[in-house]
């Protein structure tokens, strides 16, 4: 697993677009007191539930995995030109 550069500003923006996913699919609603490894987990498991990325073997799940695979779905979805990809 090849870390990305700007993963940790990757990671904070993929968890505030997958919060959004998630309410605006009405799937879930976080609250201000949800801590960020559960909303982690949650966003994870969410876009492995819709196939929107590939699920990790249950042996690899970690913190760290989550994060990596939420960064790269986020970077997917940003414009090549777009600061935090460069």
């Amino acid at each position: 697993m090849k870390k990305l550069k700007n993963e940790a500003a990757l990671v904070k923006a993929a968890i505030l677009a997958g919060i959004k996913y998630g309410e605006d699919r009405g799937a879930v609603e976080f609250e201000p007191t949800d801590s960020q490894s559960e909303k982690i987990l949650y966003i994870y498991r969410l876009l492995v539930h819709d196939q929107l990325i590939q699920p990790l073997p249950e042996n690899q799940v970690s913190q760290k995995s989550m994060r990596h695979k939420l960064a790269m779905w986020y970077v997917k979805q940003l414009p090549k030109d777009h600061p935090l990809v460069n």
